[in-house]
């Protein structure tokens, strides 16, 4: 526990000492966020903003990880989670990058971002698949069932890693919202690898060597939470930097890679719940327009703009209340998902 502590207090302490510097370079090379036309007006006062502050949140959680984690000797699930998190991370940088750099504002092609993002949904997919101690088994929460993917498991779960990156993607729309979710949810993930750990050591027949596994997890998942509070310092309302696709996708891969390595895919739906809202809320609102056209002439909107936490700034609510509503409702949900796994012992 003492060492899962430590990896919180130094990754949040990596990002405060580092975060000024990091934004006041940002500033020098000009770097800052394009606001769009099509975006909240009240956006537009964010245009220069610096961004790629998910630079430094990887860099505090990724170097309080291995300093706390290495000594567990759990190397194949810590560069698992690696290759997830950095590899996501990547295609996000890119991505900002070109937009910021070159200035040209689509950023990476679809097709560049596919390959990308295939590349790491796929690779780490096969890694959970052909791992002893991982393999093609899932757990259906409030039950002690696990559920046997078999071959399914690689395609299945390399677009559910596909779908949470870029669901993170979308959640980062306001000051501090996926900082404060991610902090939050990733202590229900560390809660989760604990009761893991304790389990084992009552004797309740898993394999003992998975401890240390377990462990590692949890040590990555407050190495998490605690960047993205110490990102809050700079990234709440009103923020003075943005963790830009650089962060979102760090985290995205991240979260994902705790929940598989854990076989718990499906308690991203409670845990992970408004950033999956994010992703539902654009189908829904891009299939209702393209039918209403259809059925009626003239195109209708399901929401008033999407991802849906838009649609609640329009109707009036400030970004402060939208980031408390959707911290309150995933400490309500992860509690929920964190009492649901000891159905598994």
């Amino acid at each position: 526990m003492l060492r899962m502590i430590l990896a919180l207090v130094l990754a949040a302490a990596i990002v405060l000492l580092t975060g000024p510097h990091f934004i006041a370079w940002l500033r020098k090379l000009k770097l800052g966020q394009t606001i769009y036309e099509l975006g909240p007006e009240s956006h537009r006062k964010k245009q220069g903003t610096p961004i790629m502050g998910g630079l430094f949140i990887a860099m505090g959680c990724v170097a309080a990880f291995v300093v706390c984690g290495v000594t567990l000797g759990a190397w194949d699930h810590m560069l698992a989670l690696l290759f997830v998190s950095l590899g996501s991370m990547a295609v996000g940088f890119g991505d900002d990058w070109i937009k910021m750099v070159k200035k040209r504002h689509e950023g990476l092609t679809p097709w560049q971002k596919i390959i990308g993002q295939a590349i790491v949904c796929l690779g780490f997919a096969c890694y959970c698949y052909f791992h002893p101690e991982v393999g093609s088994k899932v757990h259906i929460p409030f039950t002690g069932i696990m559920w046997d993917l078999g071959i399914f498991y690689i395609p299945l779960l390399a677009l559910t890693v596909l779908f949470m990156v870029n669901s993170a993607n979308l959640q980062d729309g306001l000051d501090g919202i996926l900082s404060t979710v991610t902090a939050v949810g990733s202590i229900g993930w560390a809660a989760i690898a604990v009761i893991f750990v304790t389990k084992l050591n009552e004797g309740s027949g898993i394999m003992d060597f998975m401890a240390p596994k377990y462990s590692t997890i949890a040590v990555f998942a407050l190495s998490m939470c605690g960047a993205c509070i110490a990102f809050l310092r700079f990234n709440r309302y009103p923020a003075t930097i943005f963790m830009g696709d650089t962060g979102s996708m760090f985290i995205g891969g991240a979260v994902v890679g705790m929940a598989m390595l854990l076989r718990e895919p499906f308690l991203l739906l409670l845990i992970s719940f408004t950033c999956v809202m994010s992703s539902v809320s654009v189908i829904l609102q891009r299939y209702y327009y393209k039918l209403t056209r259809k059925l009626f002439g003239e195109p209708r909107r399901l929401f008033k703009m999407s991802p849906i936490h838009h649609h609640f700034e329009k109707y009036g609510m400030k970004e402060t209340a939208i980031v408390r509503m959707y911290a309150i409702v995933t400490a309500v949900l992860t509690v929920i998902a964190v009492l649901s796994v000891n159905k598994i012992f």
